[in-house]
């Protein structure tokens, strides 16, 4: 079996690396990924305590995690198409909304 400070120690690493991800890169698909690579550390902390406690109270905020994540996949997915449509770059630095 594997201990929980292996699933801990790697679900920092992975959060760690989407923050990362969030701030260095410049590219919209990038910190759209890094995002979700953040929510899936969490998740993967949520299981590890579940089976850790044994209790299925993590699983069911994963759930709710996995459903707001695939909500706000379907929704930055569209707003990224809106911005690279209009603004035919998806180079943060570059997409500014407010100036025409």
């Amino acid at each position: 079996m594997v201990p929980l400070s292996y699933y801990l120690g790697l679900s920092a690493i992975l959060f760690c690396l989407g923050v990362l991800g969030f701030l260095i890169k410049r590219n919209i698909i990038t910190i759209f990924i890094s995002i979700e690579l953040m929510l899936n550390a969490v998740n993967l902390s949520f299981v590890a305590f579940a089976a850790y406690w044994r209790t299925l109270n993590g699983h069911v905020f994963v759930f709710f995690v996995m459903v707001v994540a695939a909500a706000e996949a379907a929704v930055g997915l569209a707003i990224i198409i809106s911005v690279f449509r209009t603004r035919e770059t998806l180079n943060v630095d570059r997409v500014n909304l407010l100036k025409l």
